[in-house]
C-alpha cells in the first residue's frame, strides 16, 4: 500500500495539490529557476530565500531541489508567484530596457527609480558599469534572461570610449592592446584607437573594443599605461548600440524585434553593428 506524503509538520499534504517526490525528480522546474524567470530574484538570491524558509509549494516549505509543475501554487512570504508559461522564450510580461546611464548615477537609487515598475517585479542589470562610469546598460525584469545574457556578454565584443589626461603614444597603445591585467588575466582587445570626439583641453578620448571586458577592466588597462582616466562610457554591448537619439539619463524599451534578436544572439559574436555615436 503506497505511503502517503506528510509535510514537515507531520500533517498530511492534500493529495490534489501536491507533487509526489518521484514526479518532482522527473518533471517540472526547480523553484529557484522559476523565481528567477518571474523576475523576482537571481537564482542565488532565490536559493537564499529557500534556505530561509520563505518559499512554499502547495503550502509546504520548499527545499533546495524542490520542483514545481502544472498548477502547483508557489508563494514567497505568503504571496502567490505568477509563473511564466514559457521559460524558454521572452514572455509577454518580460520587459528589456536599453538605458543611457549618466556618469556617477546609482542604479538602485537613480536609474531604477525612473523605470516603469510592475507589481511584483524587480529590475536586473546585465553586466552593469561601475558607478563612477556610465553609458549603455541593459535592464530586464526577467531573471532567467538576465542570467543567460550575463554568461553571453563574457564572449561578446563591447565598445567603450575612454577620456584620459594627455595622449598615449603608439608604444603605449600597442602595450595596452595586449590586454594584460594586474591579476594575470588577459582581455582580448580587438582594437584601440583615438576617438573622433573632439579633444577637451588636455583630455583625449580613445575608443576600445574588447571581448567580454567590464568597465573596471578597461580602466585598469589604461591605468597600467600610466594614463589618468577621468571617464569611461560603454557605447555598445554585443548586438546593442547606444545611439545619438538616446540622451544621457534616458531609456527606451527594446522593440520586439530587438528583444528576440537579443534572445537569439549566438554565444559568441564576431561582428558588431557599426556604432552610431
Amino acid at each position: 500500500m503506497a505511503r502517503r506524503e506528510r509535510s514537515k509538520s507531520g500533517g498530511r499534504v492534500p493529495s490534489g495539490r501536491s507533487v509526489r517526490a518521484s514526479e518532482a525528480t522527473q518533471a517540472g522546474e526547480r523553484v529557484q529557476k522559476v523565481l528567477a524567470q518571474a523576475g523576482l530574484a537571481s537564482r542565488r538570491e532565490a536559493e537564499e530565500w529557500i534556505r530561509a524558509g520563505r518559499v512554499t509549494v502547495n503550502g509546504t516549505v520548499a527545499e533546495l531541489g524542490s520542483r514545481v509543475i502544472g498548477r502547483d501554487e508557489l508563494r514567497v512570504d505568503g504571496r502567490v508567484v505568477r509563473r511564466s508559461r514559457d521559460a524558454s522564450r521572452l514572455s509577454k510580461e518580460t520587459t528589456v530596457f536599453l538605458c543611457h546611464r549618466s556618469t556617477g548615477e546609482s542604479l538602485t537609487e537613480g536609474l531604477y527609480t525612473r523605470l516603469p515598475r510592475r507589481a511584483g517585479r524587480r529590475f536586473l542589470a546585465v553586466s552593469p558599469m561601475p558607478r563612477v562610469d556610465g553609458g549603455l546598460e541593459i535592464i530586464t525584469t526577467d531573471g532567467a534572461l538576465a542570467e543567460r545574457l550575463q554568461r553571453r556578454v563574457r564572449r561578446w565584443p563591447t565598445e567603450f570610449i575612454v577620456r584620459v589626461r594627455g595622449e598615449l603614444n603608439a608604444a603605449r597603445l600597442e602595450s595596452l592592446s595586449r590586454g594584460e591585467l594586474d591579476d594575470g588575466r588577459t582581455v582580448e582587445v580587438s582594437s584601440v584607437e583615438g576617438s573622433e570626439t573632439e579633444p577637451e583641453g588636455l583630455n583625449r578620448w580613445y575608443r576600445i573594443i574588447a571581448i567580454g571586458a567590464s568597465g573596471k577592466d578597461i580602466r585598469q588597462l589604461f591605468e597600467r599605461q600610466g594614463a589618468m582616466v577621468s571617464r569611461i562610457q560603454r557605447t555598445s554591448l554585443g548586438p546593442l548600440t547606444l545611439t545619438r537619439d538616446l540622451a544621457r539619463g534616458h531609456f527606451r524599451t527594446l522593440t520586439a524585434e530587438e528583444a528576440q534578436y537579443l534572445e537569439a544572439a549566438p554565444e559568441r559574436l564576431t561582428e558588431r553593428p557599426a556604432p552610431d555615436l
